[in-house]
């Protein structure tokens, strides 16, 4: 249980933080905003509590954000090709997490911009290499940390990566990952982390 509840709110920040830095670089920011950082400019400086950028590569992204006692190290990739391609869906990632507070390695989580059918399974295909992942609410998680680090390894040697699964309403989803950024993307963060491979 508290794998998951760390999960769900380790999915939320990772979501957030990609489109929370391209949506200040295109949102101007209110005048009165402005003039408070000219004003005052240290007040301007990065809030180190965010998550912090390591590295992009083709496709995928790495991140730092400090936890309790520790911090976490992530991954955040979005997929090549999204099918079918006229389903509504919430923002779509795969993500592989660190988290020194806790001591755990190479987590991985898909979020899928629905809520997955109840009881129901994704499938993981990485180079015909093929994985199960539990469902619960809109993301999906391997059942062991063995099967975790199986996938990295995985998809580090690989070229793509495959998810398929069931929304809630019945519909089933494909979703194709570009592996050719991921070595380096899961480089940055193995650094920053202090993870041996």
């Amino acid at each position: 249980m508290h794998r998951y509840v760390t999960l769900v709110a380790l999915g939320a920040l990772a979501v957030l933080a990609p489109l929370g830095q391209s949506q200040s670089a295109t949102t101007p920011k209110p005048k009165a905003a402005q003039n408070a950082a000219a004003e005052h400019p240290a007040q301007s400086k990065p809030d180190d509590s965010q998550p912090q950028p390591l590295g992009e590569s083709e496709g995928w992204a790495a991140y730092t954000a400090p936890e309790k006692k520790g911090k976490i190290c992530y991954i955040v990739g979005e997929p090549k090709k999204s099918e079918p391609s006229n389903v509504k869906r919430d923002p779509v990632h795969l993500l592989v997490t660190h988290n020194t507070a806790d001591k755990t390695t190479n987590v991985v989580s898909f979020i899928a911009g629905y809520t997955f059918k109840e009881g129901s399974d994704a499938a993981v295909d990485i180079d015909g290499k093929g994985f199960s992942l539990f469902t619960k609410g809109d993301t999906a998680w391997a059942r062991d940390s063995a099967t975790d680090k199986a996938l990295v390894e995985a998809m580090i040697k690989g070229k793509e990566a495959t998810i398929k699964g069931t929304s809630s309403r019945g519909t089933q989803t494909v979703d194709t990952y570009a592996l050719a950024g991921f070595t380096q993307a899961i480089g940055e963060i193995d650094k920053a982390c202090d993870v041996k491979r």
